[in-house]
């Protein structure tokens, strides 16, 4: 693995995985580590315009509409993404998984359409390391109240959540080596030493 690793924070809306990202963040500022960040939908002024559309609560885009906007938002990054590939460190806050899983396993869209556009997008761009945050419903729930403003992807049922996120915990059992699991049910400062602590051992 490059020591200038591309590592994705992964999870469900309230799973935590903003949380530990920056957290990732704080740690390499104070090591006086360089790195870039962005997130998906959005990471650039177009991608930005594109994440404004899909995550408007009056939009009503249907599903195969909002899989293209998602992955054009991502071409609109990957230039960038590709400048500085093995070059710095990489934080993305969501990448290619969140569309298998939103997509292909919330949503029932086809997915070797879904694999053949982010093939053909990323070309030899890989990602090296995963966090995947999950959340039981009860929590799921408890945060989402603690909003203040609510997108269109904080308003659906507990059961396309639960698909999804046994969706993204399918995509780890493939790549056990290149994911960790976070239980976001479990003590936040745990999880944070738990997150840093592997951070160390990719960029080491």
């Amino acid at each position: 693995m490059s020591k200038k690793p591309v590592i994705v924070f992964e999870g469900i809306e309230g799973s935590g995985k903003t949380f530990h990202l920056k957290s990732v963040i704080k740690y390499l500022n104070k090591k006086k580590i360089s790195f870039i960040k962005i997130r998906e939908p959005g990471g650039n002024k177009n991608s930005e315009k594109i994440r404004k559309l899909i995550l408007d609560n009056k939009s009503s885009f249907n599903k195969n509409s909002d899989l293209l906007l998602y992955l054009a938002a991502r071409s609109e990054n990957i230039e960038k993404l590709k400048k500085f590939y093995k070059k710095k460190i990489i934080l993305i806050d969501r990448f290619i998984d969140s569309t298998v899983a939103y997509q292909h396993y919330g949503q029932k869209i086809d997915l070797s359409l879904i694999n053949y556009i982010n093939k053909y997008l990323l070309g030899d761009f890989k990602v090296d390391f995963t966090f995947l945050n999950i959340v039981n419903e009860k929590n799921l729930s408890l945060r989402l109240k603690k909003r203040k403003k609510l997108n269109k992807y904080d308003r659906f049922s507990n059961n396309f959540y639960r698909k999804v996120q046994n969706g993204f915990i399918k995509i780890c059992k493939r790549r056990k080596k290149k994911y960790l699991i976070i239980d976001s049910n479990l003590d936040a400062t745990f999880n944070k030493n738990l997150v840093i602590n592997k951070i160390k051992t990719l960029i080491r």
